[in-house]
């Protein structure tokens, strides 16, 4: 058991084992859930109920991918911008942004890629789009969250998820997330703020995408990094 006696930077020492210790949980499957790592990390440890933010644990199982990865990460980084790319040009008028770890540049090898749809409510406008480009659509889901962050929402959220194979055949899933139009009655039809980082969530659009891909294809959007 940790010692209650501890300064501040024994205490900020002990948060750094626990965060990567739950990073390396989350990294080699034994939990997926940031929360559960967070516990299972901090009993293996013996350290009480001193636990990091979700943000320290991110930093740090970005760093144990970069580590033990080196530079596949960067190649298979690239590749999946490239793919996110294709498929955010088959919807380019409908204001997609690229969200999620292959915006961050915090992938793992299990990432996927994550688009969010801004420009419209209407999922089979979307799906449309996406099969007259020839991009194959797999499966089509609604999604409801009733509560963010363990908090109740006032106006549950509806989203479909379009989910598409990606077109260069890279192994890995393609979602495509259009937002309900009771969202975008209550203004709601925004990015929101990150889980994991506290920061809002910007994304890129298909020019700021294309830019990247041509200037600096591996850089990291990550806070304080």
């Amino acid at each position: 058991m940790v010692d209650r006696r501890l300064d501040r930077d024994g205490l900020d020492w002990v948060r750094k084992q626990v965060a990567r210790e739950a990073a390396r949980l989350l990294y080699e499957g034994v939990v997926d859930e940031y929360i559960d790592a967070k516990r299972l990390a901090a009993k293996r440890l013996g350290v009480g109920n001193i636990m990091p933010s979700n943000r320290e644990v991110a930093v740090e199982l970005d760093r144990i991918g970069d580590e033990v990865e080196g530079e596949k990460k960067l190649e298979r980084l690239k590749r999946l911008r490239e793919e996110a790319l294709k498929v955010m040009e088959a919807i380019e008028d409908l204001d997609p942004r690229l969200i999620g770890s292959v915006w961050r540049g915090n992938i793992k090898r299990d990432s996927d890629i994550d688009i969010a749809v801004l420009g419209t409510t209407d999922p089979e406008e979307v799906i449309e789009r996406l099969k007259e480009a020839g991009i194959e659509v797999v499966d089509v889901e609604e999604v409801v969250l009733t509560e963010r962050g363990g908090k109740p929402l006032d106006i549950p959220e509806h989203y479909v998820n379009i989910k598409v194979k990606t077109p260069g055949g890279e192994d890995a899933e393609i979602s495509v997330t259009v937002s309900s139009p009771e969202l975008e009655k209550y203004g709601r039809v925004t990015l929101g703020r990150c889980d994991f980082f506290g920061d809002k969530i910007r994304g890129l659009t298909v020019d700021e995408l294309r830019r990247l891909l041509k200037e600096d294809p591996y850089r990291k959007f990550i806070p304080g990094t």
